[in-house]
């Protein structure tokens, strides 16, 4: 019995919402990824990408004679008491991930929404 609806995939990890008695739970997406999971509202989604753009930013690696690389650093999470060590190709995958999923889940929302005539 199927017990998720995949959002969204890559190598990284996926993302899912779960059913409950067969009808899906669209108030949180699940995101799971390097052995860990997430559980967020989309905007909580939305927070995470601008972090995740936010570290990508800041990222001296152009400089650096490492170029990327380096073993780790953190990546700030909308959960203000949990910080993530990731590498640059970690922190690609995560990008491609949310970036990914809020892309599905704004398709879908036009798509099942609006769009419809």
């Amino acid at each position: 019995m199927k017990q998720i609806e995949q959002i969204y995939f890559n190598d990284f990890g996926m993302a899912f919402y779960w059913l409950e008695q067969n009808t899906v739970m669209l108030d949180k997406i699940q995101l799971v990824f390097k052995e860990t999971g997430f559980y967020f509202t989309i905007d909580e989604l939305k927070s995470f990408v601008k972090l995740i753009e936010d570290s990508c930013r800041k990222n001296t690696c152009k400089h650096c004679e490492m170029k990327n690389h380096c073993a780790k650093f953190l990546l700030k999470t909308p959960i203000s008491q949990i910080d993530l060590a990731v590498s640059m190709k970690e922190l690609d995958g995560i990008k491609d991930l949310v970036q990914g999923t809020l892309f599905k889940v704004s398709l879908q929302e036009y798509v099942y929404g609006v769009g419809m005539n």
